[in-house]
């Protein structure tokens, strides 16, 4: 089967997605990996921008567009590494007959299936705003808690001033805002933006976090029949 990747949404975190997926799949030798298209688009209108306000440019269409090329290229699954971007899904999956992952729903099937009662999010502000964590979560009977605004800010600050421009992560302000959520409850923290996943290899941080974009690898794989390597198993059995 062959893996279509949208990407470009940004392309650092498009190609530590890709880097996930060649870790994570066990194989014998390089024939034994994934056939992947990745579309890198970066020409994509910002998500947040569109979402916290209707009169910027809508990224739905362009987004459509690549899911249409990657189509044309014989893809069986679609993987978007943009968290935000799945506020489209619905949508987008209009303009395509491939299927396209939906990882909030696989973020709430995993703290479901892990007993999870009160998680922490950690994502940009439209993904915030947007509620598509919180009312998905909540519908599983999970609490979700999300930083009060001068914590968002640092959360918007390590995502757009440090990893987006290729900066060092401001480990102070990540910790701020982290620290927030365990402070009000939380049991894990979702890193639920996918820039959030190059400050969670940069900073090392623990199983206190859960990758949302490294659950999506983990879900591509699979869902392309490829064997997973037996410690990123928890994440889809």
């Amino acid at each position: 089967m062959k893996l279509g990747i949208m990407g470009g949404l940004g392309p650092l975190a498009s190609a530590y997605f890709y880097e996930q997926i060649t870790e994570m799949t066990r194989v014998r030798g390089d024939q034994d990996h994934l056939e992947i298209f990745l579309h890198s688009f970066p020409q994509i209108p910002d998500r947040t921008d569109f979402i916290l306000d209707h009169t910027k440019p809508n990224p739905l269409p362009y987004m459509g567009k690549s899911a249409q090329t990657l189509e044309t290229l014989g893809v069986d699954v679609i993987a978007i590494p943009c968290i935000t971007a799945h506020y489209f899904h619905d949508d987008l999956q209009s303009y395509t007959n491939v299927p396209i992952i939906h990882l909030i729903k696989e973020v709430a099937d995993y703290l479901k299936r892990n007993d999870y009662e009160c998680v922490g999010l950690l994502a940009t502000d439209g993904t915030v705003q947007s509620r598509i964590f919180q009312d998905e979560l909540e519908n599983h009977g999970i609490k979700v808690v999300v930083p009060n605004e001068a914590r968002q800010k640092d959360v918007m600050h390590v995502i757009y001033e440090d990893v987006k421009k290729g900066k060092r992560v401001n480990r102070t302000a990540f910790e701020r805002a982290s620290g927030y959520l365990s402070d009000h409850g939380a049991e894990i923290i979702i890193l639920g933006c996918t820039e959030l996943s190059i400050v969670r290899r940069e900073l090392k941080l623990d199983d206190h976090y859960l990758d949302a974009m490294q659950l999506l690898a983990a879900k591509a794989i699979i869902s392309c029949h490829k064997p997973i390597k037996e410690n990123y198993k928890y994440l889809v059995y």
